[in-house]
């Protein structure tokens, strides 16, 4: 049997949802996730950035906020010709409801290297810039009843940078992360270490080629975790994810429409 050619694979489109207002160079720095990707040339990755939401992913008043910017960012994906989505934060912020409206796939990066980590050791650590972020983390763990093979979460306690992430700071944030890594690894037990934010990107390679065990890199994992579902043609249960009686998506672009204009306007 001759093998197929290039060009009669089908070819995917993602969206990836930025979950924060940022400009273009600000999104160049998100976009840089797909460098530590061997991807095939049938499928593109098209980020878009909220129209509004919190300042930082601290708290529940984030996450109720971050859920709405990011189900308006993609609620309309499927009738823009998108095959899939992914949401680019470990809050998996709006997961569960483009689930609800959209019949492609939809992966956030949180649970997704959660129960990768399982795939690849008995206990994980989660390695984070701020103990301010540990709700989000509890979060997923109280979802998937998972607290007991969270080994810890060791924070260094440098102030994030959502827009500008660690670029300039490598110097003094990488070696930070791996002494914090390593006591999560020789003191707490972790056999896998899962980067805490999708933000911290660029310490991975560093950090995987410094330490003995595996380091998730969680938004390059959810990329291939759609590309996989769309290649044996799998989603969401649409029994776990029923579709909504009364569609409010109208209302909600409103909302989001009014709160960009409210962030735009002078002070």
């Amino acid at each position: 049997m001759s093998e197929r050619s290039p060009t009669e694979l089908p070819r995917w489109r993602v969206l990836v949802i930025v979950p924060f207002a940022m400009s273009s160079d600000n999104l160049l720095l998100r976009q840089d996730q797909l460098r530590s990707l061997s991807l095939g040339p049938h499928i593109d990755f098209e980020y878009r950035p909220v129209k509004a939401g919190p300042v930082n992913y601290a708290s529940h008043h984030d996450f109720v906020l971050a859920d709405v910017a990011n189900f308006e960012a993609g609620c309309r994906a499927q009738e823009e010709g998108f095959d899939a989505v992914c949401i680019d934060t470990m809050s998996d912020s709006g997961v569960a409801a483009l689930r609800s409206v959209l019949d492609i796939p939809v992966f956030g990066p949180g649970k997704v290297s959660i129960l990768s980590a399982l795939m690849l050791g008995d206990r994980f650590s989660f390695l984070t810039m701020a103990s301010r972020w540990k709700p989000l983390y509890k979060k997923a763990l109280d979802e998937l009843g998972l607290h007991h093979k969270c080994a810890s979460v060791r924070a260094i306690e440098v102030q994030p940078d959502n827009l500008g992430l660690l670029s300039g700071k490598e110097e003094d944030v990488f070696p930070l992360l791996e002494a914090a890594a390593r006591l999560a690894i020789e003191a707490d037990g972790a056999e896998v270490i899962i980067l805490g934010s999708t933000t911290m990107h660029q310490a991975h390679a560093y950090l995987q080629a410094r330490l003995p065990v595996p380091v998730i890199n969680p938004g390059p994992l959810s990329y291939k975790m759609a590309e996989a579902a769309l290649g044996l043609g799998l989603k969401h249960s649409r029994v776990g994810y029923p579709r909504p009686m009364h569609d409010r998506r109208p209302m909600l672009h409103a909302m989001l429409n009014a709160a960009q204009a409210h962030l735009q306007s002078p002070p």
